[in-house]
C-alpha cells in the first residue's frame, strides 16, 4: 500500500511540475483569401457555440479550451466568396476519450483553392475543398 502512494506522490509531483499539462489547445484561422474577399466562420462543440466570425483578408480568430475526458470536439463552418455561396464544413479540432492532450496549436488557413490544415510545427496540407 505505502508503494502505491509513493507512486501516485511521485505522479502528481511529474505532472504538477510539467506546465504542460496546463496549458489550453488553441485553434487558429487565417483569412488567405484575395482581397476584400471575407471570411465568414461558425464553430461549435457539444458544451460551447462560439458564435459567428467575420474574417478580412489577412485576419486572424483563435479560441483555445482544455480538453474534456469525454473526448472534445470543435465542429467548424466556413463561408467565403460572392453572398457567402462557397462553404466547407469540417472537423477542426477532435480529441480522444479518456487522454487528453494539452499545448496543441491547430492552424486553419483559408485559401482560394481551400482550406488548409497544419499542427504544431508542420507545413500546411490542403484537406478541404470549398463547395457551392
Amino acid at each position: 500500500m505505502n508503494s502505491f502512494l509513493c507512486f501516485l506522490l511521485i505522479i502528481a509531483l511529474c505532472l504538477g511540475s510539467s506546465n504542460a499539462v496546463w496549458e489550453k489547445n488553441t485553434v487558429h484561422f487565417k483569412n488567405s483569401l484575395g482581397p476584400q474577399n471575407i471570411l465568414k466562420i461558425h464553430c461549435v462543440s457539444d458544451e460551447d457555440n462560439l458564435g459567428v466570425h467575420f474574417l478580412s483578408p489577412g485576419q486572424t480568430y483563435d479560441f483555445s479550451f482544455r480538453d474534456s475526458y469525454l473526448k472534445t470536439k470543435f465542429s467548424c463552418d466556413l463561408w467565403q466568396g460572392p453572398d457567402f455561396r462557397f462553404h466547407a464544413s469540417f472537423t477542426a479540432y477532435e480529441g480522444k476519450y479518456i487522454i487528453a492532450r494539452y499545448g496543441i496549436n491547430v492552424f486553419w488557413d483559408a485559401r482560394e483553392e481551400g482550406i488548409f490544415r497544419a499542427e504544431g510545427k508542420e507545413t500546411p496540407k490542403l484537406l478541404y475543398s470549398w463547395t457551392l
